[in-house]
């Protein structure tokens, strides 16, 4: 019991750190002593000099972060240091952009600062997204195959194929019982095969918001995008937009490529994009198009309601996320997120760990508002 006492003082003095009203001892060891200084240095840095200006005092607290502290907390740290003490400086030194631990946050900075990175830093810059990228494709791009193909095949199943597509396996596990044992084979009563009149069986849009908002967002659609494009049952596209639209659906092989064409930040006109997207359905009945965007319209909100009216009936099925990201409940225009709901568009925010099996299950055209409901999302609702 006393060593679990003494683990909490522990915890709660490197927490409250060296107020002089914290009743509690100083840290009894060096590794201690090292962790209450970086926590200091980020946390009560604006009263007392902090990390100070010194790049080499901002690589060796990097450092330090990384041999006390676990990745996660280390993300948080950098993330902090970034908002807390304008160190955007950092992403800007190739020799400090090396001691970051790489992150989605950290890949959207310098998404942002593309623009202005220094000659010698921007290849510095491209190795660490590309990082994270292949860390994402790691984690993300194996479930997303798994689910989206699982449902591809259940999707396509016809009991009417031609006898070039009859799947043979499925057609003699479903007439087993009409085996005849005397002449020792098997009516086929049943076939089951896959209709695939055409190369792609879905069309699949995703149109992403690109202002600064949505920047993790950004990133996540870039990695998904290209794993769908990677798969030849599905034609992908990609959409970016702000006020203008570039359609990265080319650079869909490379999602490094994919995220440098992205511009952060900027205004919005959400109807433009749209309209864009419109034009490149070409089976309205076979064509999803995922918009990952706020709702924050900064062009005609009026236009943008009305094209979204459009492309529901002419039957695309069309899916709003808020967000697509590990944050909580986005910032969102709640009058447009209830207008979409109206509609019949599925609007929500939604993680990028639960996204391959939203693909799944709006390829086989599910109830998608039933499937928010049962993972515990929240889906917007419309106005009353």
């Amino acid at each position: 019991m006393s060593e679990l006492l003494d683990e909490r003082a522990r915890r709660w003095r490197l927490l409250l750190g060296r107020d002089p009203g914290n009743p509690l001892p100083p840290p009894a060891n060096a590794r201690d002593l090292a962790m209450d200084g970086a926590l200091e240095a980020l946390y009560r840095g604006s009263q007392q000099g902090g990390l100070g200006a010194s790049c080499p005092n901002v690589a060796r607290w990097l450092e330090d972060i990384r041999e006390y502290f676990p990745s996660p907390v280390v993300q948080v740290l950098q993330h902090d240091a970034l908002e807390r003490l304008n160190l955007q400086r950092m992403l800007l030194e190739p020799e400090l952009l090396q001691a970051v631990e790489p992150d989605v946050h950290l890949v959207a900075q310098l998404l942002a600062l593309k623009e202005i990175l220094p000659g010698k830093t921007k290849e510095t810059a491209r190795l660490v997204v590309r990082r994270v990228v292949e860390e994402l494709l790691r984690k993300l791009a194996q479930p997303t195959r798994q689910a989206v193909l699982g449902s591809l095949n259940r999707s396509a199943r016809t009991r009417r194929p031609r006898p070039a597509d009859i799947d043979w396996h499925r057609t003699i596990r479903a007439n087993l019982r009409h085996y005849q044992p005397e002449y020792r084979t098997l009516i086929p009563e049943t076939r089951i095969g896959f209709g695939r009149q055409r190369s792609a069986l879905r069309d699949i849009i995703v149109c992403v918001d690109q202002s600064g908002s949505m920047a993790a967002s950004v990133v996540y659609s870039g990695v998904f995008s290209a794993v769908l494009a990677s798969l030849p049952a599905l034609r992908t596209s990609m959409v970016v937009f702000d006020t203008a639209v570039v359609d990265l659906t080319e650079k869909l092989t490379d999602p490094v490529e994919v995220l440098f064409g992205v511009q952060l930040g900027g205004g919005t006109d959400i109807n433009r994009a749209l309209t864009y997207s419109q034009n490149l359905v070409r089976q309205p009945q076979d064509t999803i198009l995922v918009l990952i965007s706020d709702l924050i319209e900064g062009g005609d909100g009026a236009a943008l309601l009305k094209r979204a009216a459009s492309l529901v009936a002419s039957g695309v099925q069309v899916i709003c996320l808020l967000a697509l990201a590990d944050t909580g409940t986005p910032v969102s225009d709640h009058r447009n997120a209830a207008a979409f709901a109206a509609l019949g568009i599925p609007t929500f925010a939604c993680t990028p760990d639960l996204f391959p099996d939203l693909m799944a299950a709006a390829i086989l055209r599910q109830d998608i508002t039933r499937w928010v409901a049962a993972r515990g999302l929240t889906a917007q609702r419309p106005h009353t």
